[in-house]
């Protein structure tokens, strides 16, 4: 008797990709299995291939994901508030909102992830320059914004500052992964925001 095909489960891409974003953020990349995105993202290991492709893409579509979404929430938070302090300090505090989210603090996804992988994959290494200097170019137009509004010293060196800025961030994440209480965290972006904006 001839089996007959059953027709192909139906999946939300995004939703399956905003489950693997979980795996890979808690595990790491090395860390997680093709069995692991499977269980969390509801399809099975040929699906998984034929939807993403390989490990490493379902990875990189997880990352680009993630990215897109906290990038453009940055962008209107720092450029909505007319304060740059205030912006920059919204601008961390929506950042460890995020760090903070799940049982356990995981710190960014993209920092946590991505900077280990650097090393050894060259597409991730790509990806991770490509956010990186996406984050600073946000920041530096920010600043650019205040010097133009006269709220930020003119004699300021935007890039450097904007680059320290942005340091901070991706301290947060670490910081707050490795265990590091909140109340530290936001008293740390503080002063930061006080001594640069």
């Amino acid at each position: 008797m001839i089996k007959k095909r059953g027709r192909p489960q139906k999946y939300n891409s995004d939703e399956a990709l905003d489950k693997a974003i979980l795996v890979f953020w808690s595990k790491g990349f090395t860390a997680t299995s093709l069995d692991d995105l499977a269980n969390a993202m509801n399809m099975n290991r040929p699906s998984i291939y034929n939807a993403f492709g390989d490990k490493e893409s379902v990875y990189r579509q997880a990352f680009s994901r993630f990215f897109t979404q906290l990038g453009s929430q940055s962008t209107l938070i720092l450029f909505d508030e007319p304060d740059i302090k205030r912006a920059m300090k919204l601008f961390y505090n929506t950042a460890l909102d995020t760090y903070f989210s799940g049982d356990q603090a995981l710190g960014c996804f993209v920092t946590c992830t991505a900077t280990v992988e650097a090393a050894t994959h060259s597409e991730i290494r790509k990806d991770l320059n490509v956010a990186i200097n996406s984050i600073d170019v946000v920041i530096e137009k920010r600043l650019l914004r205040a010097q133009q509004e006269g709220n930020w010293p003119r004699d300021r060196d935007l890039k450097t500052v904007a680059k320290l800025l942005h340091a901070t961030l991706q301290s947060l994440a670490v910081r707050a992964r490795s265990g590091e209480a909140r109340g530290s965290l936001d008293a740390m972006y503080t002063g930061v925001v006080d001594m640069l904006c």
